[in-house]
């Protein structure tokens, strides 16, 4: 699901109903609206009627893209011309003079429900061989003869709930599967799009288990949601979400919401709100520039090539030089930005360079952070190294609570790690990721009179 829609550069058009053997061809967006309003509608019509059609024209399109309509269905395409299905476009067609120039000026707006984040399923018919419950293009004539204007247009089809988003980014934009399958111990906003959809669709179908937290972490619970979804719609249940269960997971989202239809149930701001940031860069601080340190620090360690630098949780010149150099070393743009490109490397570097330790690297010192959350419901050496550590730091500092350490996560190493949290300043989750490792791995070197550097 792309959270904050935008206005695609181009879309891909199939030239037949779904599953015909038709081609797929590729065209500017703009020059696909202005297709299907030359093809849909008469430049003969009054102008607020030649907007209001144009604007229902642009959000259905964008709703396809939303809500990944076809590729959830295993299709390779955006969108098709048949009109049964979508919207008409003719190949090679020409279009009207007014009509480009009218979508050239409202090409990057669509409708939205009020509260909602999609672009509305602007459904709409012709209004005399064919009616709907939506717009009536024909119906659109009249209305601006009355003097209407294309948002009371609009409001008279779908609603006084409307609103008209304008100046939308235009932008790239790819499929919503993260590209890597997502399991046990994975973080971030794609885990956070996970949870959920997951939990929209336990509503629906009450077998799958609720996740309680919704926080981007991918815990025992979202496993356990994961497979029960797999199972009750017949994919291998492993409990990783790969592309299969990924889109199986946004189609039964998109049925459950009804995003493709008129009266959907709309996807919120909470909703689409996500718990990480995208580009992390100069000026920012925080726990995402504090992982980010602590990764590139861990890898420079073992690799000359690179600088070791205070870790300090602000992105300075020091990080920006860091990531530079980076970049440079594994192929990447060289930006100083933290990007999705350069995030995935360095997790997966910072991965590679722990796998490639001895076991006895560490003598003494509190080991690397293992490369994934920990939390509760998790049961492995993981675990018990993290309860090791915990338990030395409760021996010194009285408040942390003192934990058996017996390799499971459970409700009082969860206790343990929030207690730990708040008394250094951190997000009290009870789970444990790069951050909140580095800070228990810290003290317990420092109270065993070896501190990290």
């Amino acid at each position: 699901m792309i959270l904050n829609p935008k206005i695609p550069e181009e879309i891909t058009v199939h030239l037949g109903p779904p599953s015909a053997a038709a081609e797929n061809i590729t065209v500017p967006f703009t020059e696909y609206i202005k297709n299907v309003a030359s093809s849909e509608i008469y430049p003969t019509w009054p102008e607020n009627a030649l907007r209001a059609n144009i604007y229902a024209i642009i959000s259905f399109a964008l709703n396809r893209i939303y809500t990944e309509w076809y590729p959830s269905r295993g299709y390779d395409f955006d969108i098709t011309n048949t009109t049964a299905f979508d919207q008409a476009y003719v190949r090679d067609r020409s279009v009207f003079e007014n009509i480009s120039q009218i979508v050239d000026e409202i090409f990057d707006s669509y409708v939205v429900r009020q509260g909602s984040v999609e672009p509305l399923f602007t459904q709409f018919c012709n209004g005399t061989t064919s009616t709907c419950d939506g717009l009536s293009q024909w119906g659109t004539v009249t209305l601006a003869e009355q003097g209407l204007t294309p948002y009371a247009i609009l409001q008279n089809y779908y609603g006084n709930d409307i609103n008209i988003v304008e100046n939308v980014p235009v932008a790239d934009i790819d499929s919503s599967y993260p590209g890597t399958p997502l399991r046990l111990g994975d973080a971030g906003n794609d885990v956070s799009i996970l949870q959920v959809q997951l939990n929209a669709i336990a509503r629906n179908y009450p077998a799958i288990p609720r996740i309680s937290e919704l926080n981007g972490i991918f815990n025992v619970q979202t496993e356990n949601a994961v497979r029960k979804f797999q199972e009750v719609f017949f994919l291998p249940v492993t409990g990783v979400v790969d592309s299969a269960t990924w889109y199986k997971i946004k189609r039964y989202y998109v049925g459950v919401k009804r995003l493709a239809e008129l009266d959907s149930l709309g996807v919120t701001i909470d909703e689409a709100s996500v718990p990480f940031g995208s580009d992390i860069k100069t000026g920012d601080s925080g726990v995402e520039v504090t992982t980010v340190q602590y990764y590139l620090n861990v890898i420079a360690y073992f690799n000359p090539s690179l600088n070791v630098f205070p870790i300090d949780s602000v992105f300075g010149v020091n990080t920006e030089n860091a990531v530079r150099n980076f970049q440079t070393f594994y192929g990447l743009n060289v930006t100083g930005v933290v990007d999705e490109a350069t995030w995935n490397k360095l997790r997966s570097v910072y991965n590679d360079t722990r796998a490639s330790l001895p076991a006895d690297y560490s003598s003494g010192l509190a080991k690397a952070y293992p490369g994934y959350f920990l939390s509760e419901g998790l049961s492995n050496d993981d675990v018990r190294d993290l309860q090791t550590y915990l338990s030395f730091i409760a021996d010194n500092i009285p408040q942390i609570p003192k934990i058996q350490v017996d390799g499971v996560f459970g409700p009082a190493t969860a206790d343990a790690v929030r207690t730990f949290q708040s008394l250094y300043g951190l997000d009290p989750t009870g789970a444990v990721g790069p951050v909140t490792w580095f800070y228990i791995g810290n003290e317990y070197d420092f109270l065993k009179g070896q501190p990290q550097g």
